[in-house]
């Protein structure tokens, strides 16, 4: 039998922590810039990516991330994983402001 020690078990709100905040280290104070998604969106996956994989866990991180102005228009996403549920995982953070989510 697989025994499961804490450096192979997804911990799902250790990644939320580290995602919001990198998202707030970047996107405080600023108001939503067409020009400027897409160097945000850049600096988000790849700072979140580097602090997860710091780590030192032994898994593969896939970073996505959608900057959209608060207009009233809606986004819906759906993703779909095959994975060893009793050690992967999936986390989603939404980060709110007033002109951006």
């Amino acid at each position: 039998m697989d025994t499961f020690n804490d450096e192979t078990v997804f911990e799902k709100e250790q990644c939320i922590n580290i995602i919001k905040e990198v998202c707030e280290e970047c996107l405080a104070q600023q108001l939503y810039s067409h020009a400027k998604v897409g160097q945000w969106i850049s600096e988000i996956c790849e700072r979140s990516t580097k602090q997860l994989v710091q780590l030192g866990k032994p898994f593969k991180y896939v970073v996505t991330a959608v900057i959209m102005q608060r207009n009233g228009a809606g986004l819906h996403t759906a993703s779909s994983c095959f994975w060893d549920s009793s050690n992967d995982g999936s986390a989603t953070f939404r980060y709110e402001e007033k002109t951006m989510y």
